[in-house]
């Protein structure tokens, strides 16, 4: 959700500069910095850049540079007097005698410029709505072009995922018979062969093995690596979707390992888990 887009518009009197930029969230969240005469389209700003990106902080900025005559702005006496006759009244209560920069910090208080600023034409107002929506598409091929490079990071990591799962299969081809030689081996070793209950350990050895046997987890995470990809060819917005299957992906790797009992299948799960891991950040960055 990481883009930038800008527009300009040049008018006889202004240059209209207009920027917006987009990071990672949960949701939209947006803020606008607007002109003064511009303010009164901020309601309408808003909603155009809602219809147009659905989630990620975006901030919004409108840049005005006169080009011509800038608009007249005088001092507004009113207000100077007033603030002149309560300085003077201050100063008089507290001994103190004022001096040159008592003005300069008048003329910098609330209301003491006025500007005879009028509000936007709207066949000026017009233009700058299509640059608007022009940064705002300049901000998606951005996004797109982000998105196409993170759907191929994250199939490639589903593949690596699908390459471990393959050499786990082989790991686990001769899981069982090295499982029954083993408890063989202790069983004579510890009890004699000739005090064992061949009938009994052969029923124990069934449950035992039954406990590790990994085919289902196997399939299952087959079948969501399968539906991620899947997904991640569907259409926007599916970032939800896809952290959800990630999820379901990371218990069966989560089972696998805990039922596996065999220390080349464990290494093949830290590889996966490693994998899992950059899908997850990745799908923090997918609408």
């Amino acid at each position: 959700m990481t883009g930038y887009g800008k527009a300009l518009f040049e008018a006889p009197m202004e240059k209209i500069t207009i920027e917006v930029k987009s990071l990672n969230s949960k949701q939209l969240d947006l803020s606008t910095k607007l002109p003064w005469p511009y303010r009164e389209k901020e309601h309408e700003i808003r909603n155009i850049i809602s219809q147009k990106l659905i989630r990620g902080k975006v901030d919004f900025a409108m840049y005005v540079e006169a080009s011509g005559q800038e608009l007249p702005a005088t001092v507004n006496r009113p207000a100077v007097i007033s603030y002149c006759r309560q300085f003077m009244d201050i100063a008089s209560e507290l001994n103190i005698t004022p001096d040159g920069s008592m003005l300069s910090s008048i003329m910098k208080l609330p209301e003491a410029i006025k500007s005879d600023r009028v509000d936007v034409p709207e066949e000026k107002w017009l233009p700058v709505r299509e640059k608007i929506t022009e940064s705002l598409l300049s901000l998606d091929r951005f996004r797109t072009e982000e998105g196409n490079s993170i759907m191929a990071d994250m199939r490639g990591c589903i593949e690596k995922i699908l390459a471990l799962l393959a050499s786990v299969g082989h790991y686990d081809e001769g899981r069982t018979t090295r499982t029954r030689e083993r408890l063989k081996a202790l069983m004579d070793e510890n009890i004699g062969s000739e005090n064992v209950d061949r009938n009994r350990f052969e029923q124990e050895l069934i449950y035992y093995l039954e406990k590790f046997d990994i085919n289902e987890e196997k399939v299952r995470l087959k079948t969501h690596c399968d539906y991620f990809i899947e997904t991640l060819q569907g259409e926007s917005p599916n970032g939800r979707l896809l952290n959800f299957i990630s999820q379901e992906i990371g218990r069966e790797i989560n089972t696998i390992g805990s039922k596996a009992n065999d220390a080349g299948i464990q290494k093949l799960v830290v590889l996966m888990k490693d994998e899992l891991e950059k899908i997850k950040e990745q799908t923090l960055n997918v609408l």
